[in-house]
This record gives structure tokens, sequence and C-alpha cells, in this order.
């Protein structure tokens, strides 16, 4: 039987389309504070796919969008990463560099959380739970 996932990775992990792959693992390397697990350039020499590690399991792959399959043309989703301190991470992606999209703040969901949108217009959501929150709570915000 072949194992639904290799034993060093979450079993969901993002890839993102980058025209720039390098210049993206970069930029989130040093904004984000991402590291790098492997670089694969593509017979073209360009980097064709990289994949860069974040806290204990986390993976996103990233991926050149070439002549076989292409990258939206808008941005459809956004992606939510825990991080144990954002406001430290924060100052660290705004003083990179990253367009800040929203400010740190206190949600009613009961996470701390700020928006930042990288080089190549992904947007990246950072959150710190900071309370926990029932269900009556949430459905009273919501209302």
């Amino acid at each position: 039987m072949i194992s639904p996932k290799p034993d060093n990775f979450p079993r969901i992990t993002p890839y993102l389309y980058y025209e720039d792959v390098g210049a993206a693992c970069d930029w989130l390397i040093k904004a984000f504070g991402f590291s790098e697990r492997f670089r694969m350039p593509g017979p073209d020499g360009k980097l064709s796919h990289a994949e860069l590690g974040f806290g204990g399991d986390g993976v996103v792959m990233l991926g050149n969008p070439g002549p076989d399959y292409k990258a939206p043309a808008a941005n459809h989703g956004q992606l939510y990463v825990y991080v144990d301190d954002v406001d430290a991470h924060f100052a660290r992606a705004r003083d990179a560099g990253a367009k800040i999209i929203e400010e740190p703040a206190d949600q009613f969901y009961g996470d701390r959380r700020y928006v930042a949108e990288d080089p190549e217009r992904q947007q990246w959501s950072f959150a710190t739970r900071v309370r926990e929150v029932s269900n009556e709570e949430l459905a009273q915000a919501q209302a």
C-alpha cells in the first residue's frame, strides 16, 4: 500500500504560482520567516519548483506557471498562517517591505491578525490565537 503522504509533509500543502520562483523564495524567507527545503531548476535552467518550510510541519510549494499551466489572472484566495507572535511577525514583514493590507488587530473570532501582500500580489494572513470563542459568541458577533 502506498502511503497517503510522505511522513515529513502535512496533509494539505498549498502550491502557489510565481513568475519568479527564486525571487519569491528569497522574499518569503526574508519577510515572513520561511525556511528553504529545496529548489529545483527546470530544463531551461530557470527555477521551476521550490519548497519552503514554516514552523513544525508547514510546507508551501512554489512553481513557475510555465507553458503547461497558468496562474489565475486574479487572486482567488489567501493563505492563513498561525504564528507564535503576530506583532513581532508583522514588524519583520513590514521592515522587509511587505505591502500591508491590514495592520494587526484583534478579530471577533479570537485571533489577532494582519494581512500582507507579497511582491507578486499573493495575499497572506498571519495570526495568533489570543482567546477562545464559543459558538454562541460567534453567532452573536455575526448577528
